[in-house]
């Protein structure tokens, strides 16, 4: 029988495709009638029927359970397994494909496009000696089958290219074996041996996420198994992505909920998981003690596994930064730098030196930043105001004279404004104290200024002094300073406390 849409098989580039050609293939089959002799039985009749109308609206799934019941009503209608065959083959499911085409062939020895098609999955799966045996007997029949010559052409070179890749592979030369099974899995992309061998040789060379995108395609086609999800979670757990590795650890849990390696797995990741993610979205709320808590667990239920502990102590290092906790923040910074340099944590780390008015120190981490990610806005950002912060060192430091943090909101400023002002307020001095006192509280004044006004606090939080009369500033440098005050003397004013 001629099956010219068979030939489509051959070249599906994907499972749409392949389900198309499925769908005009069983439409053919049925249009001509049932040649092998197919049971007139009502029930599978109607099988067969609502399966067809499933493949043409692409339900393979509902397909191939209908032709599941039909085979079971006729297991020697060779006509039937031979349509399974082609959804199994659709659905990516290739050890039953190859099942039900060698049923098939047990029947009807000589039904060609079965041996053809069981050959092209043989070499779709890597297994170049199946697919030499039943090419070469398709070949005796139909000598001048011109895909089938095509495929049988590439085995024998597909064959010894593999036997190269084992001998690189077990010599160390992981980086030629990869581009060797890359050209291989052009021919056999449903291989597991060859994907496997390449995820090890991946893994060899420290590209993990590719190692793992090779694993996730062995786990498909060995119908995800519980130890490849397994081995999947904790590659990616060992990289520090705990997230997408307990998304994985759930999929091995779906198979088996007390799986002894998943399941005590899955109870330590969860906490680890949760306690990052609450982490990260603490740091973005800027809700320092939250994150630090988050921060602190996480090294707590991990105490061995690097990528992990990195991604805390990266975490501590902008949340204790954050809190002006600079101390702890340069000695999480610097633990995480130690696991793997970065720019981000690099740029938080200058952060809290600039904090230390450590502002040399500040200027290298930035650099070194930029050496990483030569467009980073953030460092370059971070060197012009760690060079004014330095120069205006030189001067008054308004967070200093009112003793607040770089972080006080407005009550926090006026409060100690109030504070400071009682303390220094020249009325309670005399004589060369007075003149203190009035040096003081200049300063004192100036701070709330500056802290209390926005625009002013943006400027001297970025470097600048905007009561300095060299960057043209209106205050009180190079003006009276007590023109802002009422009654004829400076210091003739009254406090209104709550």
């Amino acid at each position: 029988m001629a099956l010219p849409l068979s030939d489509l098989l051959m070249f599906g580039s994907g499972e749409k495709k392949l389900a198309a050609c499925v769908v005009l293939l069983l439409l053919e089959l049925f249009m001509e009638g049932a040649e092998a002799g197919s049971t007139n039985q009502a029930d599978i009749d109607n099988h067969l029927e609502l399966g067809k109308d499933f493949l043409a609206r692409g339900q393979l799934s509902d397909a191939l359970t209908h032709y599941h019941a039909a085979v079971e009503g006729d297991p020697n209608n060779y006509l039937t397994l031979f349509k399974r065959g082609t959804v199994y083959l659709a659905l990516g499911k290739t050890r039953f494909a190859i099942q039900d085409f060698s049923r098939v062939l047990e029947l009807k020895p000589d039904f060609t496009a079965a041996r053809s098609q069981r050959g092209i999955v043989h070499m779709k799966s890597g297994d170049y000696d199946h697919a030499l045996l039943d090419f070469e007997h398709v070949l005796r029949e139909e000598p001048q089958n011109g895909l089938v010559n095509e495929h049988y052409s590439r085995l024998r070179p597909a064959k010894e290219q593999w036997e190269l890749v084992q001998h690189l592979m077990n010599n160390n030369d992981d980086q030629n074996a990869i581009g060797m099974i890359t050209q291989l899995l052009e021919i056999s992309p449903w291989s597991v041996q060859f994907r496997q061998a390449r995820s090890d040789a991946y893994l060899k060379t420290n590209d993990v996420l590719s190692a793992i995108s090779d694993l996730r395609q062995v786990n498909r086609l060995s119908q995800d198994s519980t130890e490849g999800h397994y081995n999947i979670a904790q590659l990616l757990y060992n990289i520090g992505h705990a997230t997408n590795a307990l998304k994985e650890i759930r999929e091995c849990l779906k198979f088996d909920p007390e799986h002894k390696l998943c399941f005590p797995f899955y109870k330590k990741l969860r906490k680890v998981e949760k306690q990052l993610v609450t982490g990260e979205q603490a740091r973005e709320q800027k809700q320092a003690e939250q994150c630090i808590s988050a921060g602190e667990a996480v090294l707590k239920h991990e105490p061995e596994e690097t990528m992990i502990r990195y991604e805390a102590h990266k975490l501590l290092c902008s949340c204790y930064t954050t809190d002006e906790q600079f101390g702890k923040a340069l000695s999480q910074c610097k633990q995480a730098l130690d696991i793997m340099k970065d720019a981000q944590v690099y740029c938080d780390r200058a952060d809290a030196l600039l904090g230390s008015e450590m502002y040399d120190d500040a200027i290298h981490d930035f650099q070194s930043a930029i050496e990483i990610d030569e467009n980073n806005a953030r460092a370059k950002e971070g060197i012009q105001k760690a060079k004014k912060l330095q120069k205006q060192a030189e001067r008054r430091d308004y967070y200093k004279i009112l003793g607040v943090k770089r972080n006080a909101n407005k009550q926090e400023i006026v409060k100690a404004y109030r504070k400071a002002a009682q303390k220094w307020h020249p009325d309670n001095f005399k004589d060369d104290e007075k003149k203190v006192a009035e040096k003081k509280f200049i300063d004192i004044a100036a701070a709330k200024e500056v802290l209390t006004d926005p625009e002013k606090r943006r400027q001297f939080d970025n470097g600048e002094d905007p009561l300095d009369p060299e960057s043209n500033s209106h205050g009180f440098r190079g003006a009276d300073p007590f023109a802002h005050f009422q009654h004829g003397s400076p210091f003739q004013f009254k406090f209104h406390f709550n």
